[in-house]
């Protein structure tokens, strides 16, 4: 890591404010479209059927931005990947509100995700660069930031819904403030162009970079079972107060928003209970807190209960890809760039295959049975926590 801090001469907050801020426009254009997808479902005229087939055109488009912006990231360094795709990611977002058919929404939907993916990794290793200027751990407080963009952008969305605004213009407007933010931001990022040029594995061989990614697999996996927590909440929770815990229509919604609140809200003070506990120990008790706070909800069904272990399972999983995120940045045998674009690639396929595997063991046998299984994944989060070299 000392390598690849050492020349950086940018002031170190400067370049967290910067860095921070690309967090947040990044959380603010992702929550923009999911604002409106119920808007552009209507006035399409999508069946659900038909409107979860055209979404699954965004993972398809991320997944297959993973290997290209591993390898673009070591040509050009971060900085120019992020400025460039960011900007992708908010043009991509209006031609969302431009779409007019399935198959324009679909292309549309591949660009996008595309894009969102190159920006989380250049934003993550330029989030690396910033966190080993200083003393103590910063990464999770980054993604804190991407999530309070998130609940931003959905109160930006419901005023543009009650004020009829179409999603051409809501989104027109969103790329206004990316444009602006990446003029100011820009001079205070680290250029990382030389460095990534220069880093261990730059030179090797591919099956020899293969090989140095080994030691990555662990921390993957331990982003791999955390993520499929993650994804199974996004898509599940409000199904599971609405079918076991039978909530009122009103109240069904209230476990996505317990669980939430406490994962954005547990990334502004993880990155101090790391530095006071350390990374494995904190990994450990996310594991720990993921993998009670769904068996709470499991045994006892009932609306507060479920509540408050929902609210563990935001805390549990709030720190994990963070932490992960920090920990492979500062891989000793390869580039942050290429380390975060493994370990993303493994952990986003347990954010993919989570709800649908939801679903098929809730066909098997019940949904309360499903949500067991994700308690068993955030128990091997503890268990290979404990277990990694970290």
């Amino acid at each position: 890591m000392d390598s690849i801090v050492q020349p950086i001469t940018i002031h170190r907050t400067t370049l967290r404010i910067a860095v921070g801020a690309l967090f947040f426009m990044a959380g603010l254009c992702f929550a923009s479209w999911a604002s409106r997808i119920a808007t552009v479902q209507q006035t399409m005229g999508l069946s659900d059927t038909a409107l979860g087939a055209v979404l699954f055109s965004l993972p398809v488009g991320l997944m297959c931005s993973l290997p290209f912006s591993g390898w673009i990231i070591t040509r050009i360094g971060s900085k120019k990947l992020l400025l460039s795709a960011i900007l992708v990611y908010g043009v991509a977002l209006v031609s969302l509100g431009l779409a007019k058919n399935t198959f324009q929404l679909v292309i549309c939907l591949l660009c996008y995700g595309f894009s969102s993916n190159a920006v989380n990794i250049s934003v993550n290793t330029q989030a690396v660069a910033a966190e080993g200027l200083h003393e103590k751990p910063i990464m999770a407080s980054f993604h804190g930031l991407w999530s309070l963009a998130g609940f931003t952008g959905a109160g930006i969305g419901t005023i543009m819904i009650a004020n009829a605004v179409n999603p051409f213009h809501h989104f027109v407007i969103i790329l206004m403030v990316l444009i602006v933010g990446v003029i100011i931001a820009s001079r205070y990022l680290y250029d990382d162009s030389e460095a990534v040029k220069n880093a261990p594995s730059s030179s090797l061989p591919l099956l020899m970079r293969l090989r140095l990614m080994i030691p990555l697999l662990t921390l993957g996996t331990i982003a791999f079972c955390s993520m499929i927590c993650e994804g199974a909440m996004f898509d599940w929770s409000v199904i599971y107060f609405k079918k076991v815990i039978a909530a009122p229509i009103a109240l069904q919604g209230a476990g996505f928003t317990a669980f939430m609140l406490t994962m954005a809200g547990g990334r502004f003070v993880a990155d101090w209970f790391a530095h006071r506990f350390g990374l494995k120990r904190t990994l450990q008790i996310s594991g720990t807190l993921t993998a009670t706070g769904l068996l709470v909800a499991v045994l006892f069904p009932h609306f507060y209960t479920a509540m408050a272990g929902f609210l563990l399972v935001g805390a549990g999983v709030s720190s994990v890809v963070p932490m992960v995120y920090s920990a492979a940045g500062k891989s000793k045998t390869m580039s942050p760039g290429v380390a975060l674009a493994a370990v993303s690639t493994i952990g986003f396929i347990g954010f993919l295959v989570g709800p649908p595997l939801i679903g098929f063991i809730a066909g098997l046998a019940t949904l309360r049975a499903s949500f067991v299984f994700i308690a068993i994944m955030g128990t091997s989060v503890a268990i290979l926590s404990s277990r990694a070299k970290i």
